[in-house]
């Protein structure tokens, strides 16, 4: 009940987001109208759409991505039309005529003749809304979306979803009975209804031209990551601690702690966020025999939840590299926790080449089987827990970033336990490749996978086809546009290329670009070519090519291909690849 709560409140936190934006003319045409006949039909058609879209995302399956992709084509055009009939009202006679007829004859059908617009048109305007709206989500949804995933997707996945978007048709409709009052003292004050409801069709066709431009989940969703996740992560931490808190156990061993701690003196202030997990059920450990909770009791202990492939992981490790270096001989102990997001990353060679390829010599356990996971009741990559020398969780950080806090909170937590010759200064790790810290002022363009499960923006003419070979042809994508060329089997978490020749383009604007890729399924290596504007890169390279943009892909794991030198710009980047076999997993950016 406490998740769904969070679930709630978060969903009300939507309307506080800039990708809402482009929606918001759509809820304020209904001002003025009758709330049960008009206002509550949409508002429950936007409140299903999102739950049944995003319950499609949740389970998976070849079909879902088509539904959203071709409902969104749908929902623009019938948004497109609704703009016009409030432009002319010539247009709405003629447009409307059938909508109108129809709800009339239903209406009339049960005894209930209404006058004005029907209910049925409102129903079908939030359906179509809510295609719109879907994408507009932050933590909470990718909570239940990553638990859906780990765990199967059940009733309670559906309840989550549902009471997400209940919470934002809540927020929505409180806008729309402020914007009704403010519409309707315009129009008894100014005379000027029509000019109004002109000037609503104006927002809502310019909403459209938003949405129709990718605006509504490219520049406006990413502002909306500084606006509303900072708050919705609050909500999420604030029902974590809450769900300790209500544990009697937990409670009563933290009375016992403040007891003690106030004999010893306390120092760092942090407080206790609840014990230390089992650390039960990996399939292997590297660099160390398994470790247990109980071997490490007066340890300062960092769990590290990571996965090798991850770009925010990747970045997050040369900070864990030097702190588990610096604090060895303090106390402090690192455990890396590797937790695969794909399948290719649950092969324990794999993760061993990765442990190298970074030099990380600090313990690894591989949690293939995500135990390690649900016992911290962790969501993240990556996600950093700091255990001080009693086995109490004393501070937890999600995501890259932050690491002067974090280091604070390692020395706190040994100083606490006695380790009064913990350095004070602070790491700064010398870092290259895709290790280096992103360029958060010039990123414009945001992880999009290849997989059809969670594909978006797809531009080939033939539309994304599911675990089928298909002859794929160029299109020219506009930014954050994707396609393929020549013949792909893509499948639920990875594109597949058939025969030589083929390519990935991709439309972009960051400093740094990224894809994950794997070599043939014999383990032969692909060698490709990268192209930035049709044109070798030169100085702007990635680590894993050259200035010709020549390379190889020998292992599966995320490639750096582009870093632009000087000023950033919007770019197209094409990768051709001269043998057959490569798997394509994810875009990321820096």
């Amino acid at each position: 009940m406490s998740l769904l709560i969070v679930a709630y409140m978060a969903g009300v936190l939507t309307i506080l987001s800039p990708c809402i934006l482009p929606v918001l003319p759509f809820v304020f045409a209904r001002a003025g109208r009758p709330f049960v006949s008009s206002t509550l039909p949409m508002l429950g058609g936007m409140a299903m759409t999102f739950a049944a879209v995003a319950t499609l995302a949740a389970v998976g399956g070849r079909w879902a991505i088509h539904v959203n992709e071709y409902g969104r084509y749908a929902a623009i055009a019938l948004l497109a039309l609704f703009g016009v009939t409030l432009i002319s009202s010539r247009a709405a006679s003629f447009l409307t005529a059938p909508i109108v007829s129809l709800g009339n004859r239903l209406l009339n059908a049960g005894g209930r003749p209404g006058e004005g617009e029907p209910s049925g048109k409102s129903l079908v305007l939030g359906v179509a809304t809510g295609l719109l709206w879907a994408p507009c989500a932050g933590p909470v949804l990718g909570l239940v979306l990553t638990g859906a995933a780990l765990q199967g997707a059940n009733a309670q996945t559906s309840l989550l979803l549902l009471s997400y978007s209940a919470g934002a048709a809540t927020s929505l409709a409180v806008a729309l009975f402020i914007g009704g009052r403010v519409f309707a003292a315009m129009k008894q004050s100014l005379g000027v209804g029509e000019w109004v409801r002109r000037g609503l069709g104006v927002a809502v066709l310019t909403g459209v031209g938003a949405i129709a431009w990718g605006l509504d989940t490219g520049v406006l969703a990413r502002l909306s990551i500084s606006s509303t996740t900072t708050i919705e992560q609050l909500l999420l931490d604030r029902f974590k601690s809450g769900t300790a808190a209500s544990s009697g156990k937990v409670a009563a061993n933290s009375m016992s702690l403040a007891a003690d701690d106030a004999r010893q003196g306390f120092r760092s202030g942090l407080p206790v966020e609840g014990h230390f997990p089992a650390l039960d059920g990996a399939v292997e450990w590297l660099n160390s025999p398994p470790l247990t909770r109980e071997q490490l009791r007066g340890k300062v202990v960092l769990i590290d939840f990571w996965t090798y492939s991850c770009i925010n992981c990747i970045r997050t490790v040369p900070y864990v590299r030097a702190w588990a270096e610096k604090y060895k001989e303090q106390g402090l102990v690192v455990i890396g926790v590797h937790s695969p997001e794909f399948a290719f990353e649950k092969n324990v060679d794999n993760v061993k080449q990765a442990v190298k390829d970074f030099k990380i010599d600090y313990p690894v356990a591989i949690d293939n089987d995500f135990k390690i996971w649900r016992a911290f009741q962790n969501s993240y990559w990556p996600a950093h827990y700091f255990i001080d020398a009693k086995g109490q969780v004393r501070h937890h950080h999600f995501g890259e970033g932050d690491y002067l806090k974090s280091e604070k909170v390692v020395q706190d937590l040994l100083a606490e336990a006695g380790r009064d010759e913990a350095k004070k200064t602070t790491v700064r790790p010398d870092v290259s490749g895709a290790e280096a810290a992103p360029d958060f002022a010039n990123i414009r363009s945001s992880e999009t996978y290849i997989g059809y499960q969670r594909a978006s923006n797809f531009i080939s003419p033939e539309g994304l086809k599911a675990d089928v070979a298909e002859n794929y042809s160029k299109a020219k994508p506009n930014l954050n546009e994707w396609g393929l060329t020549g013949v792909w089997t893509v499948g639920p978490d990875r594109g597949t290329l058939n025969q030589p020749g083929g390519s990935v383009t991709y439309r972009f604007s960051a400093r740094d670009l990224h894809l994950v890729l794997g070599p043939s399924a014999n383990g032969d290596p692909v060698r490709f070519q990268v192209t930035i504007d049709g044109k070798p890169p030169g100085e702007s390279h990635g680590a894993d090519v050259d200035r010709y943009g020549i390379g190889t892909v020998k292992q599966t794991r995320l490639y750096q291909l582009v870093r632009q030198k000087g000023e950033v710009l919007e770019r197209t980047f094409e990768v051709r690849f001269l043998d057959a076999g490569v798997e394509a997993f994810v875009f990321t950016f820096g």
